[in-house]
């Protein structure tokens, strides 16, 4: 078992879900951790139950000028961590909206683009970048083409960025079905419905927890021997291939 012993990690998209759990694991395992979300009230809340070995950065990520004034407040840190989602991109390929797609690249494969890219000068030179792309970029599932098209373009990343970086790590994690508030968009009934579904079908008979993430993510970051990896955290839900 390692111990991050006072690392300072950044992690984006650290108010709730896969962030926060990670967050949490990072602290436990005694790193400093700065977490960056747009709700302050919830960055604040997760900062008073994660104690003295977190502080915020209230920030909207997507946004050029917001990113370039934090990270200078930020300063230099060891580790970043990108848990930032995006809310479009779903949907059967025949109906989906161009406008859409565009709409899912800006919030999740640009904004993890740029906060990586805008970090390096404040990033370690022997610490690391882990992005949290999605399963769907490995999978075959109808109705995910642009949600895999988005995905892939951040995995697309982490190999030549692992070399063009050294000795700096880049790696990710490629999450399943999670229960985390990305799905709260559904109603209540159809949510149950559509984990069970994929409980169900899941080689590992259940959908994620953040925790399961969390835990993959702090293990990229601690080993210094993997860069370039892209971690399937997903159940075994790519081996169902169009099945679902």
């Amino acid at each position: 078992m390692f111990e991050l012993g006072g690392a300072r990690v950044v992690v984006a998209g650290g108010s709730s879900g896969v962030g926060l759990a990670t967050a949490k694991l990072l602290v436990h395992r005694g790193a400093r951790v700065v977490l960056n979300g747009r709700d302050r009230a919830k960055l604040d809340a997760a900062q008073k139950e994660l104690g003295k070995g977190a502080s915020v950065a209230a920030f909207d990520a997507t946004r050029p000028a917001d990113r370039a004034q934090a990270l200078a407040e930020i300063g230099s840190f060891d580790h970043l961590v990108l848990a930032l989602s995006g809310g479009k991109g779903a949907g059967r390929f025949a109906d989906l909206a161009p406008a859409d797609l565009r709409s899912g690249f800006e919030a999740k494969f640009w904004t993890h683009f740029s906060l990586a890219q805008e970090s390096l000068a404040y990033l370690s030179q022997s610490g690391s970048i882990t992005f949290v792309s999605a399963i769907s970029a490995r999978a075959a599932n109808p109705g995910t083409a642009g949600l895999s098209a988005i995905n892939s373009a951040i995995e697309g990343l982490v190999r030549p960025l692992a070399v063009e970086l050294k000795p700096r790590r880049v790696n990710a994690v490629s999450p399943g079905v999670i229960d985390t508030p990305w799905w709260n968009w559904l109603p209540a009934d159809q949510k149950r419905e559509t984990f069970k579904k994929f409980a169900m079908a899941t080689p590992v008979g259940r959908v994620g927890t953040p925790e399961d993430i969390a835990e993959a993510i702090v293990f990229l970051i601690g080993n210094s021997f993997m860069t370039g990896c892209v971690l399937e955290c997903d159940g075994g839900l790519r081996l169902l291939g169009q099945s679902l």
